[in-house]
């Protein structure tokens, strides 16, 4: 058994009403959960935001802080099979879809394969991303500018990015 690493997973959808995707994006949650290996330790609020790419509806996004015993490529391979049950099927690069699960933080590790990089790219660009991942992480490093999660919100425009009323 691997020694327990700490994962920050980036969660959005944008294919149904408002309640679907957040019923959608809560199911999904609950499947990582109880998915072997893997502790669900903190999940953001819901954020309304923009889509980036083609014209398309806006999403709801969310993030989770998980603590995991999988090596990052089998978290990945796990958030993929995730978004296949949930109906994902990739057509157009960002084109709308009902579950997007990304893999951002994996501890302080900084990996650069052909199928899999972390920190995630351009996370530390997008206001989607890091809204919700600092309000339930703010004080994680970002490993490779070495700026905390909540200064580098500070750094993008989230004029897009709305918290989701109950």
């Amino acid at each position: 058994m691997n020694k327990p690493a700490h994962a920050a997973i980036a969660l959005g959808g944008n294919i149904g009403d408002t309640q679907t995707i957040v019923e959608t994006l809560e199911a999904a949650i609950k499947t990582l959960a109880t998915t072997p290996g893997i502790v669900v330790e903190s999940q953001s609020s819901w954020y309304r935001t923009k889509a980036i790419g083609p014209t398309q509806p806006d999403y709801v996004n969310s993030c989770v802080v998980l603590k995991v015993t999988l090596s990052p490529v089998n978290l990945l391979t796990n958030l993929l099979k995730i978004e296949e049950k949930f109906g994902r099927v990739r057509t157009e690069h960002w084109g709308p879809r009902t579950l997007d699960l990304d893999l951002l933080l994996y501890d302080d590790i900084i990996l650069n394969q052909f199928d899999l990089q972390i920190p995630h790219p351009r996370m530390h660009q997008r206001a989607f991303v890091l809204v919700p991942l600092a309000e339930i992480a703010g004080n994680w490093l970002y490993p490779i500018s070495q700026q905390l999660i909540k200064d580098l919100v500070l750094e993008v425009d989230i004029s897009d990015v709305q918290l989701l009323q109950g």
